[in-house]
């Protein structure tokens, strides 16, 4: 990949669609050293004038006018179904991209943000942020060198009002589809998903059962009609049993099962950081050095992959991300 920017100088980085999650980029990207907040757009102008009197930027109504004020990489929070040609407009212009999961709202439009990225040689990252909770990590490193057996995620919630192009397999069980595979190193070869729509148009609540290629058992819970958060992974090895949530970041271990029942426990050490800005280093660090990103299309592709066929939606073979040991690269 070749390397568009110097280290030397500040990075412009832009943000198109101030929801939230927007706003958050916004608000970690003004803070990096190394880098400026060249711009956000969106086209709702109260929005943008709330980021802009906040964080001193400029604010812009459409992508191309932000793109014409000359930015080196922009982060993508806007609704999935205008990812596609966020993406392709800013790679055709030699900008550097992270794209918000999922990828794109197809598997065939997932390729073409990959393939277009890989003609310009920019840099394309996908937006799991989920890969940067400490609590995650801390998990992934207790369970690095065992010899996995099963994971269960727990991933539910009251209905967002925000959301209305997809629903909770999309929005919510993308984050668990990623982890999965990163846990394992393998890829998912069996699915049996059960889903149902109870007050949204889209599906609002999901049971999804898989089986990795290695042999591991997976099981995610999710859905919206929770009336609170809970996010929880319980990862079963040969030797020990792993309990993670992932709001509170508190990790226990259970090991050294005796024949009596008896077994021991301790919590394990996590670090303190913000994932989102763990991640957005990442990407900004990817674009300086030319390196592969944490989370790349291949793996952004695989997991939107899974995800559609829980829907129901088979297409073709995907392009199949680096394996390395413990994970993906």
């Amino acid at each position: 990949m070749t390397q568009s920017t110097s280290a030397a100088k500040p990075l412009r980085v832009g943000v198109v669609g101030l929801g939230v999650m927007g706003k958050n980029h916004a608000r970690v990207l003004a803070e990096l050293p190394g880098v400026t907040l060249a711009g956000v757009a969106d086209p709702d102008a109260a929005q943008v004038e709330f980021v802009t009197s906040r964080l001193g930027c400029a604010g812009f109504a459409t992508l191309d006018a932000l793109m014409d004020a000359g930015i080196d990489a922009l982060t993508i929070a806007a609704p999935t179904q205008l990812h596609t040609p966020i993406a392709l407009a800013a790679i055709a212009r030699g900008i550097h991209v992270l794209v918000e999961k999922p990828i794109a709202q197809s598997v065939e439009e997932g390729r073409r943000i990959i393939d277009a990225a890989d003609r310009a040689g920019v840099t394309l990252m996908i937006g799991h942020v989920e890969r940067f909770n400490p609590a995650v990590q801390s998990i992934r490193q207790a369970i690095a060198d065992d010899d996995i057996l099963s994971i269960q995620i727990t991933r539910v919630g009251p209905f967002p009002p925000r959301m209305s192009d997809i629903g909770v397999v999309i929005d919510l069980a993308v984050h668990d589809i990623d982890l999965i595979r990163w846990f394992t190193g393998s890829e998912i070869t069996e699915i049996q998903p059960q889903t149902n729509s109870v007050h949204a148009e889209r599906e609002d609540i999901a049971l999804l059962q898989f089986r990795t290629a290695s042999g591991v058992l997976a099981h995610i819970n999710t859905n919206w009609l929770t009336p609170f958060k809970a996010r929880t992974v319980h990862v079963a090895t040969r030797n020990k049993y792993i309990s993670g949530d992932l709001i509170t970041r508190q990790v226990t271990e259970c090991f050294d099962y005796k024949p009596d029942g008896s077994y021991s426990m301790r919590h394990l050490s996590v670090a303190y950081a913000e994932p989102l800005r763990a991640e957005l280093v990442a990407f900004i660090d990817s674009v300086r050095t030319g390196k592969a990103p944490v989370t790349g299309g291949a793996d952004g592709l695989a997991s939107l992959d899974i995800a559609m066929r829980c829907l129901g939606e088979r297409p073709a073979p995907l392009l199949q991300p680096k394996l390395v040991a413990g994970g993906r690269a």
